[in-house]
């Protein structure tokens, strides 16, 4: 990596020094992109390069979703760059998905949230799904139970009661996506969660939290304390 390239931003820690201080997480999305392009062009830093590539296509997740022609488009942008910020969002996947995730998906809520967000944020349409767990908190199975238009989904409490009972699941997990990327709870959210948790309520199944789903967030109910 090129020290001109990675040096110090003006008054600021350069972003792979800061990652070795205080972590990943605490990089901003151009931090982050910096890192991974490691140069800038002639006469633009890494930095000033990464805040370009972000304003073009709106958001990190605009630029790994995009296809090869359009990401290939801008300068400095090419087959081999492209196929490692694919390998990168695959491996992100294939970690947030594994099967230690799903055995233990209570251990750590975030790594939970995490898997989540990626099984929904790639959908165009609202989805519902439902994490089906035993008297442990382990995973059994998840089911996508409800799919519905790109503003609203039509959920069927008795639906996921009788997918409860048939999974002998002791509690469930809820979750949809909001494809407008914001990922507030609306009213609606708010009364099928109660329904939901009414009817479960009668075959003592617990539902454990309600996972709403934006673009780069993911809203709790649990953590809101509304359950």
């Amino acid at each position: 990596m090129s020290s001109q390239d990675m040096s110090l931003w003006p008054g600021e820690l350069a972003p792979r020094e800061k990652l070795m201080r205080d972590g990943a997480a605490a990089l901003s999305d151009v931090e982050l992109l910096a890192i991974f392009l490691r140069t800038g062009l002639p006469g633009i830093h890494v930095l000033q390069r990464a805040e370009q590539l972000l304003a073009h296509f709106g958001s990190l997740y605009h630029l790994i979703a995009a296809d090869y022609v359009q990401f290939s488009s801008q300068k400095g942008l090419g087959n081999a760059t492209y196929a490692q910020l694919q390998a990168i969002s695959e491996l992100a996947f294939r970690l947030f998905s594994g099967p230690h995730l799903l055995e233990n998906a209570l251990l750590n809520p975030k790594m939970t949230q995490h898997y989540l967000h990626n099984l929904l944020v790639h959908h165009e349409r609202e989805v519902f799904l439902v994490l089906f767990l035993d008297n442990q908190h382990r995973v059994i199975r998840h089911q996508e139970m409800f799919a519905g238009t790109i503003s609203s989904v039509v959920v069927h409490p008795r639906e996921i009661v009788r997918e409860a009972l048939k999974a002998n699941a002791a509690a469930i997990i809820l979750a949809h996506n909001h494809p407008s990327g914001k990922a507030e709870p609306s009213q609606a959210d708010r009364l099928i969660t109660e329904q939901v948790v009414n009817a479960c309520r009668l075959l003592e199944i617990r539902v454990l939290d309600h996972l709403v789903v934006g673009r780069g967030e993911c809203v709790s109910f649990a953590e809101r304390g509304w359950l």
